[in-house]
Order: C-alpha cells, then sequence, then structure tokens
C-alpha cells in the first residue's frame, strides 16, 4: 500500500475562493458516478449509495443508468425507459440523481461517459464507484487502465468478493496507488490514478438473484 504521506503530494489543489462571509469553499460540486444497467435498481444500489454520500464526502451520487450494457445480452434485459422509472420510484434521497445521461450523450463506454462528464462539466470533481463483485470483468472493459487514470475509483465491499478482489488484474496493475480507507472523504481530490477498497456493512441484495426468483417477470 502506498504511504498516505506520498499520496498528499499527488492531492490536487482546489483553488479556494471566499464568500462575504469568510467562509471558505470550493468552485463546483463533488460528484460520485454510479454507473450500471440497474436491472432492476435495488436495495444494494440505495445501501452503496448512502455508504458512499458518508465515506467519500460527495455532494451528490448520479446514478448512470446505461441504455445497454456491452458485456451483457439483451436477453433479460428491461427496457431502458422501465430501467429509469423503476430506479425513480426507489431513489428518493434529494442526494441521488438518476440520469439519462450516456443514452442522450451516445455514449456506449464508460470511458466515453466519462471524458464528456470531464469535458462538460470541468469545474466539478468526480469520483467512479463501483462494487467489488465488478472487478472479476473489469479488465473487459474498453480501455479500462484509462479509466483508472481519467479519476478516481471507490470500490465497495460486496459478497463474496472482498477476500480476492485486491488480487485482481486491476488492482494489482495499480497497487502502487492505493488510497488509505482512512483518507477516503479526501479522495476526490486526488490526481489519478487513485484508488481506494471500502469496507462497509455487506449487503446481500442481487440484481440477478431478483430477476431469478420472479423467473425475469419484472416489469
Amino acid at each position: 500500500m502506498i504511504p498516505l504521506k506520498r499520496h498528499k503530494r499527488a492531492l490536487f489543489n482546489p483553488q479556494p475562493q471566499k464568500r462575504a462571509t469568510g467562509q471558505i469553499f470550493i468552485r463546483g460540486k463533488r460528484i460520485g458516478l454510479f454507473g450500471g444497467s440497474f436491472n432492476p435498481a435495488h436495495e444494494g444500489h440505495l445501501h452503496i449509495s448512502s455508504e458512499a454520500l458518508k465515506k467519500l464526502n460527495v455532494d451528490e451520487i448520479w446514478w448512470l443508468i446505461s441504455p445497454q450494457n456491452p458485456l451483457k445480452t439483451v436477453e433479460g434485459m428491461a427496457s431502458f425507459e422501465t430501467r429509469m422509472e423503476t430506479a425513480r420510484n426507489l431513489c428518493k434521497h434529494p442526494a441521488l440523481k438518476v440520469s439519462d445521461y450516456e443514452k442522450h450523450a451516445k455514449t456506449y463506454y464508460t470511458v466515453d461517459t466519462i471524458k464528456n462528464l470531464l469535458k462538460q462539466y470541468p469545474h466539478n470533481r468526480f469520483v467512479w464507484i463501483m462494487g467489488a463483485d465488478n472487478l472479476k470483468y473489469f479488465i473487459r472493459w474498453y480501455q479500462w487502465k484509462e479509466i483508472f487514470k481519467l479519476l478516481p475509483i471507490a470500490i465497495f465491499d460486496r459478497q463474496p468478493y472482498a477476500g480476492s478482489a485486491c488480487s485482481t488484474i486491476p488492482l494489482q496493475r495499480f497497487k502502487r496507488w492505493r488510497v488509505p480507507e482512512r483518507a477516503s472523504t479526501k479522495l476526490v481530490f486526488y490526481r489519478s490514478p487513485a484508488w481506494v477498497f471500502l469496507h462497509c456493512r455487506l449487503h446481500n441484495a442481487s440484481a440477478s438473484a431478483i430477476r431469478k426468483k420472479y423467473n425475469h417477470n419484472l416489469f
């Protein structure tokens, strides 16, 4: 694990501005990006989002609903409109925003979505949020190394992946840039690459298990 002292030198140095009251603030928002098919959105997504708000100290979390995950088949995938609707019905916290950004931006790959967002919102600070279960297939994501270099990444423990997550190819490739968990509230200000593995209370909700339980007749 890279020492915290060394990582401090890699911190992004935002230019603070003073309000009339003398309060120091940073222009723009701190945004957590949580992408996925959300087929369907469930309590596990809410659990990770709630933990992310606390552990990452972000202002908002955007649920980026994918029109079609390139690594998943169309079979068994609810329509985009239905997945958007069910996510909105579940997502009531004011800091959680359900977004159809990828559909309107016509971005097929996560790396392109991130590049677009960084260009469109240059004054915001972004962090990518993902569950540890995604690490198994992360090397199949288009330009996955570039994703690590574009913005900090927060990886949340997911049962039963905690024991093997840090031995996966992506985290081994970028192990020098691991941020200590105690510094997670500052992750959004780290220069990329930077990632943190976050332990939290596990939630056993699974979209695939939910679909199987209802025999895919969810919608």
